[in-house]
């Protein structure tokens, strides 16, 4: 059984695949925070900006099978577009439920799998695109992928901590909320002194969608 909190078609707003076609398929759940708000003080990570508690989301609900979700996710790519299928598996920590059926039966409707994880948990073989966003003080499993984006700034989650792991690129993106133009010219200013580092931002929220 698969928990989903929304099954939804846009275009990737961050990272290096920012502006791609993607259904985003958000699972319930995670395991650094319950997702409520009482609780996000004693939380590992505190600043999540995301809803993922519940199924009561777009295209959400339980499904029983990988078979089943696979086929959901495929009901919202567009007919007729059958080149470029590109799911973004995410949370929430997708990682608590994404397994090695679900990934099988993806790639079986012919899409592309990208995950976007806290790096807390182990990669399940299959999976095309790694996007690890680590957490001050969570312990990181994940040590290579494809991108790394960190959001910035974190005490204790100095970008340097992370140059030596094996990713192909390394991005800062400013952390939401109030402080966020501040921290925008932080990651600037950052990217600016250290070339190894690409700026991302969130651009889904710049132009209003989901």
């Amino acid at each position: 059984m698969y928990a989903v909190k929304e099954i939804f078609y846009t275009l990737q707003g961050e990272g290096i695949n920012a502006g791609r076609p993607a259904v985003f398929l958000r699972f319930a759940g995670c395991n650094l925070w319950s997702g409520r708000e009482e609780d996000r003080e004693g939380a590992v990570c505190r600043f999540c900006d995301t809803q993922f508690v519940g199924t009561d989301g777009m295209g959400g609900g339980k499904f029983p099978s990988a078979g089943a979700l696979a086929r959901r996710v495929a009901d919202e790519w567009p007919k007729g577009l059958g080149a470029g299928k590109f799911v973004v598996c995410t949370g929430g920590e997708p990682l608590l439920q994404l397994d090695e059926p679900l990934i099988a039966a993806l790639h079986a409707e012919g899409f592309s799998i990208a995950v976007e994880t806290n790096g807390t948990l182990a990669v399940p073989p299959g999976v095309d695109w790694i996007c690890v966003s680590p957490k001050a003080d969570a312990q990181l499993v994940v040590e290579r992928g494809n991108e790394l984006k960190l959001v910035f700034p974190q005490e204790g989650a100095e970008p340097e901590r992370f140059e030596g792991l094996a990713f192909n690129h390394f991005l800062l993106q400013p952390m939401d909320g109030p402080d966020r133009a501040r921290n925008t010219e932080l990651a600037v200013a950052y990217c600016k002194s250290r070339p190894r580092w690409r700026l991302s931002l969130q651009t889904h929220k710049l132009i209003g969608i989901p």
